[in-house]
This record gives C-alpha cells, sequence and structure tokens, in this order.
C-alpha cells in the first residue's frame, strides 16, 4: 500500500497558525494583506487606539487550496475599504468632462449623489456635433418670384453666382429641369450641409400638364437610393440625400392658387413636407396680405392638400413658446420678402428695398414673414421636418417598395408551383 501522507491534528493546526501570527506572515512589509490571484491590493487601513500608538491587529491567516478559496469575505473587506475612502458630496459627484455642459452645477445637487447618466444626452450631442448636419430644401414655384434671392437672404450665402437667367424665346421650349447647389455652413462650430433643389422652367411653359412630374420623380429617387443604400451591406456611412422640406412660392398676383399649384402641391404632399410661401409680398397692402392668406388657407382645406403640420405643444411646455407656436400656424403661407442689398433705414445699416415712398426692411416682421420663415426652418423646426420625411414620408415609400416586393415573390412562387397553393400575403 501507498504511504498516505500525515494528517494533522486540530491542536497541531491551531499551533502552526499561532506560529504565524506570532511571525507576523499574516501581512507583508509593506502593511498590505497579501495579494491573492485576480484581487487588486488594497490599502490597509492602520487604526490609533487609546494609547496613542498606530498598531497593526493581527488577524489569522488560512491557507486553502484554490479549490477551497472563497472571496466572500475579500470582498466584505473591499466594501468596507471603499466606504471608508470615498469622499463625501459634493467631492463625490461625477463631472461632465465637457465643462459648461455639466448638469451637476445647479445649487440644490451639490449635496447629492449621482452616478453619472445625465451626461447622457451631451456625450451624444458631442458625437452629433462632430459628424455635423445635413438638410435638403427643395424651391418650386414659377420664375421671377424670387425664389434665388430669398435663398440667399434665409441662408446668408450665395448659391447662384453662375446663374443664367433664360430670355423670352428660350423660355418658350424651357423644360423643367433640376439643379443642385451644396454648400457647406458653420456657425459657432456647428457644420451644416445644405443642399438646396431648383427647379428651373416650372410654371413657365404654355403646356403645363405634368410639369411637376420631374419634381416627383426627383423625390422618388432619392427615397429609392436611401432604400438601397439602407438594405445594403455597408451601412455605417448612409448619405441623407432625402428632400427634408418644399418651399413652394405662390404668385403675390391673382385670387388665391392657380390651378397648377393646386396639382403640384397634391402630386407631392405625400412625399415631401410642404410650406406655402407668399413671395414678393411687398407687391401687397397689409390687408391685401390677410385676404389672400385666408383665400389660401380655404383652398388647401377645399382641395385636401396636406401641407406640413406643426407639432402640438406639450401641455407642460412655457407660454412664450405656445404663443410662438400659434402665430406660426397663423401665419401659414408665409408673406415673405427677399433681399441681398443693403439699406440705410434710421441710421443702421439693413438688408431691403428701397422704394420712392420709403424702405422695406426685409427682417422686419412689421414688414413681412421673413424671420418668422427663418426662424422656424433652421432654428426650431429643422429636426422636425427631417423627422416627420424619415418616420413619416420615407416610410410609407419604403412599406409601398417592401409590399411590392413581397407581391412579386408570391406571384413568382406561385407561377413555379403552378397556382397549387394560393400565396399568403398576396392581393
Amino acid at each position: 500500500m501507498r504511504d498516505l501522507p500525515p494528517v494533522s491534528q486540530p491542536g497541531e493546526q491551531n499551533k502552526t497558525e499561532d506560529h504565524h501570527e506570532a511571525d507576523g506572515s499574516g501581512t507583508a512589509p509593506n502593511g498590505r494583506l497579501p495579494s491573492l490571484p485576480g484581487t487588486p491590493s488594497l490599502p490597509r487601513p492602520i487604526p490609533v487606539y487609546a494609547s496613542g500608538s498606530p498598531t497593526v491587529p493581527q488577524r489569522p491567516i488560512r491557507v486553502r487550496t484554490d479549490a477551497e478559496f472563497q472571496p466572500l469575505q475579500l470582498r466584505r473587506q473591499f466594501a468596507s475599504y471603499s466606504s471608508m475612502e470615498r469622499p463625501h458630496s459634493p467631492a463625490s459627484r461625477p463631472h461632465s468632462p465637457w465643462g459648461r455642459f455639466d448638469p451637476y452645477e445647479s445649487a440644490e445637487d451639490q449635496e447629492k449623489d449621482y452616478v453619472g447618466f445625465a451626461t447622457l444626452p451631451h456625450q451624444v450631442q458631442r458625437k452629433t456635433v462632430k459628424k455635423g448636419f445635413t438638410f435638403t430644401l427643395m424651391v418650386a414655384g414659377e420664375s421671377g418670384l424670387g425664389k434665388s434671392t430669398l435663398i440667399n437672404s434665409l441662408f446668408l450665402t450665395d448659391l447662384y453666382k453662375d446663374r443664367k437667367v433664360p430670355n423670352a424665346e428660350e423660355r418658350i421650349n424651357q423644360t423643367v429641369g433640376i439643379l443642385t447647389h451644396t454648400v457647406s455652413i458653420e456657425e459657432k462650430g456647428i457644420k451644416l450641409r445644405l443642399t438646396v433643389i431648383d427647379t428651373p422652367g416650372f410654371g413657365d411653359s404654355i403646356n403645363e400638364t405634368g410639369s411637376w412630374k420631374p419634381l416627383e420623380d426627383y423625390i422618388d429617387k432619392q427615397f429609392e437610393q436611401y432604400f438601397r443604400d439602407e438594405s445594403g451591406l455597408n451601412r455605417r456611412n448612409i448619405q441623407d440625400n432625402r428632400v427634408h422640406c418644399c418651399l413652394y412660392f405662390i404668385s403675390p398676383y391673382g385670387h388665391g392658387l392657380r390651378p397648377l399649384d393646386v396639382a403640384c402641391m397634391k402630386a407631392l404632399h405625400n412625399k415631401v413636407n410642404i410650406v406655402p410661401v407668399v413671395a414678393k409680398a411687398d407687391s401687397l397692402t397689409e390687408a391685401e396680405v390677410q385676404r389672400k392668406k385666408m383665400k389660401i388657407r380655404e383652398q388647401i382645406e377645399q382641395f385636401g392638400i396636406n401641407i406640413y403640420q406643426f407639432p402640438e405643444c406639450d401641455s407642460d411646455e412655457d407660454e412664450d413658446l405656445k404663443k410662438q407656436d400659434q402665430l406660426l400656424k397663423d401665419s401659414i403661407p408665409f408673406a415673405v420678402i427677399g433681399s441681398n442689398v443693403q439699406v440705410e433705414s434710421d441710421g443702421h445699416k439693413v438688408r431691403g428695398r428701397v422704394y420712392p415712398w420709403g424702405v422695406v426692411e426685409v427682417e422686419n416682421p412689421a414688414h413681412s414673414d421673413f424671420l418668422l420663415l427663418r426662424n422656424m426652418l433652421v432654428k426650431t423646426h429643422m429636426q422636425d421636418l427631417k423627422d416627420q420625411t424619415g418616420e413619416t414620408h420615407y416610410e410609407n415609400y419604403r412599406a409601398q417598395c417592401i409590399s411590392n416586393m413581397t407581391r412579386m415573390e408570391c406571384h413568382a412562387s406561385g407561377s413555379q408551383r403552378g397556382r397549387l397553393l394560393p400565396a399568403a400575403g398576396c392581393s
């Protein structure tokens, strides 16, 4: 038989433990507990007793095998050390790595403990700002209504440096075209890639039948491209060229909408956010502007045209915000004036137009709705326009595409099987 190792008696084990205690081997030379595999070394507090001299209390150390090792006691010890070393508020409060965005700087938060996830919006903001923003705007309306001038006035840039105005003979045979202008704008560190889709030739022909078709095809083409990119293998750098808003310019002359305006807006209203605009409002008196606005709103409702609807304010919103939102709703369609020329008015340089009877200021709320339009388009509702494009118009297009693809697959599958069984989901 093999010799078995001698079994130590309980008394001998206690003697061994006492021997370790007497030697002081339970602590390392630096006053720390012996390090165990996978366990961080922790500082050991040295208490001071009544005598005033620091002493190190001796603890029995049991030597265990790996199979018998239980880290529960060490975890408790770690928790006790953490609680002893943790500083109190407000030093324990998490700080945002972006100083001026720190949400914990208010006076009432100074004596509270926080985890720190209140900085999540600022993390998203920092990432989004670094990536930049995009916005695609389509302008539609007949020539001579000041579309180019208004766009330059809205974004304080010149998108039409090399523009060529066709003469009357060229307009007779001119077809509706699509011109894309892209410019990068930066303001206070925020980058915006603005794309303006111009539609030269729209409303200039003798026969206007189907003149809105190029606009509709362009919007569908951008939806199709985005759908292909979204369904592809590489979806990390998808470029969004979908049309987020369409400024539809209405002539100030005449009574309300023309048949072309009604047909065009009805063809586009389920594909893009339409914002109607009365151009060259300085050719109308204040009473004429109000009557024209009322007439256009009645016709929009009469013909079932779905223009862009401003989101409703929440019940807990500020009263000033509610009044501003109601003012925007009452101003539809926006009566605007555009000008890129600075003139002098009351000793100040302003953008406006000089007439024999006075000066019309573009950014004066008493003269036009230009400021309301710009604030809505850029300052307050740009993201909502993009959300409506992605969540409503594009989703409708995507659902239609998937439905057509499913119908085609069902039809092909039914043909291959000899139509023995009805194809589920096909109509």
